[in-house]
């Protein structure tokens, strides 16, 4: 494989790993965002969803983010009736972050991204020894 395109696969998968820890940051900060009045909806989860893209110019295939979307699963009741985003029966809606899964995808995005930045650190040693046998 060229070393180019080496670079960009990295470069283009690190830039993606990026928005990922970007969105997990904020599911994170926003894990308790209630509403703030009665029926007010609470911080819902944000997903990525990745996809590949045909970058032309090189002719190979890089990772993209398609999408940032919202996690559609229900949000979790709480009874807290003094809450001002209280209902009627005192509960509050909640947001349906789980800071489990948002640790265990942050470790997961971590790693991709330190993999690429390892494929970038060996291909600029080989570019580096390659210019060394040239001179």
């Amino acid at each position: 494989m060229d070393m180019e395109k080496a670079l960009t696969i990295s470069a283009r998968g690190m830039q993606a790993q990026t928005t990922r820890l970007r969105i997990i940051a904020e599911n994170l900060a926003n894990q308790d965002s209630t509403g703030s009045s009665p029926g007010a909806p609470a911080y819902r989860r944000k997903t990525v969803t990745f996809g590949n893209e045909m970058d032309r110019s090189l002719g190979v295939e890089v990772v993209k983010v398609r999408e940032i979307g919202e996690d559609k699963s229900d949000l979790p009741l709480r009874y807290d009736p003094g809450h001002p985003a209280a209902d009627a029966n005192g509960y509050v809606r909640t947001p349906n972050v789980n800071s489990f899964v948002e640790v265990m995808d942050m470790r997961e995005a971590q790693r991709s991204y330190n993999a690429n930045v390892s494929v970038m650190q060996i291909t600029r040693g080989m570019l580096s020894r390659t210019i060394e046998m040239l001179k």
